[in-house]
């Protein structure tokens, strides 16, 4: 929560209540193995798509919500990383196909969002189209 709320890349997440942008947050980190495991491409999909929608709509820009996932991915990466649990082949394994996962699921979110804001932010061009003229 720090990093997103005090970096030069996101600043445009102060635009986004704290307590949305910690319940999101924690909707990844506390539910990583389900969101990993258990959801299929589409969960990940609807998501995303509506998270990209909310945040243009909130007048977050697209490099700062972008920003944002990157920098929940390498909170993530450095805490695993302080965790150090490489102990033999089984284990080293079974890391690199977390990290696969990882990075697989944030990839996948990024672009996701990023559709989601694009289509937010066709919906509302008409709308001020036509409001202008």
């Amino acid at each position: 929560m720090r990093k997103l709320r005090t970096s030069r890349r996101t600043s445009d997440m102060q635009k986004v209540p704290v307590e949305e942008l910690r319940d999101r947050t924690y909707e990844i980190l506390q539910h990583l193995s389900e969101w990993l495991l258990s959801k299929t491409e589409t969960d990940i999909e609807l998501r995303y798509l509506e998270l990209g929608a909310r945040r243009a709509a909130q007048g977050v820009s697209l490099a700062d919500f972008s920003w944002s996932i990157v920098l929940t991915k390498e909170h993530l990466w450095d805490f695993l990383q302080r965790q150090g649990f490489l102990r033999s082949p089984v284990e080293l394994y079974g890391e690199m196909e977390l990290l696969r996962l990882l990075d697989q699921f944030f990839d996948h979110a990024l672009c996701y969002a990023a559709e989601g804001y694009e289509q937010q932010a066709r919906r509302e061009r008409p709308a001020e189209a036509r409001a202008g003229g």
